[in-house]
């Protein structure tokens, strides 16, 4: 009885101090894109709203101790109907000034016929990039087969982010 207790009241406590951030970006791949070599596409800048994000949820930057990618789902916004057959394998990595890029979700075998894609988290420590005002996506993708007209594609990202209270 009295561990059901003290794990319930640890669990209070972790939500207390876990939140989450969800972005959501645009990633085109062009028709003139090579076939079977893993190449990038133009990165994405993203501005971040960190510190309101943070004060909204009662803590600051110095304060945030782990964030990790928790999900990135990609789905193809334009042409309507297009699946991922065109696509044979993708990775996606995060960038900012003064630090090294770091992979953070990949697939290395993308599934028949998906219309939508969950990637797989690498679980990097991802707090510095998230603390910034801008950190850059960039995307490396390799193609099955040859694409007839650009492919607009939407990324749903969430990031989990664990602080101090202030």
């Amino acid at each position: 009885m009295v561990f059901a207790f003290v794990a319930a009241g640890c669990e209070k406590v972790d939500d207390l101090l876990t939140f989450y951030i969800e972005e959501e970006e645009t990633i085109t791949v062009e028709s003139h894109f090579p076939v079977g070599a893993l190449v990038p596409f133009t990165p994405v800048t993203v501005t971040t709203n960190s510190e309101e994000t943070f004060k909204n949820n009662k803590t600051r930057a110095e304060l945030v101790k782990d964030v990790t990618l928790n999900r990135l789902n990609l789905s193809i916004t334009d042409p309507a109907g297009e699946d991922f057959d065109f696509l044979k394998k993708i990775e996606i990595y995060i960038s900012s000034e003064g630090r090294d890029e770091v992979k953070i979700a990949y697939l290395d075998v993308v599934p028949a016929n998906a219309t939508t894609l969950n990637l797989k988290s690498t679980n990097a420590e991802l707090d510095e990039f998230i603390k910034g005002e801008t950190y850059n996506i960039r995307t490396k993708a390799e193609l099955a087969k040859p694409i007839s007209g650009d492919i607009t594609i939407k990324a749903d990202m969430r990031f989990k982010v664990t602080a101090d209270p202030i």
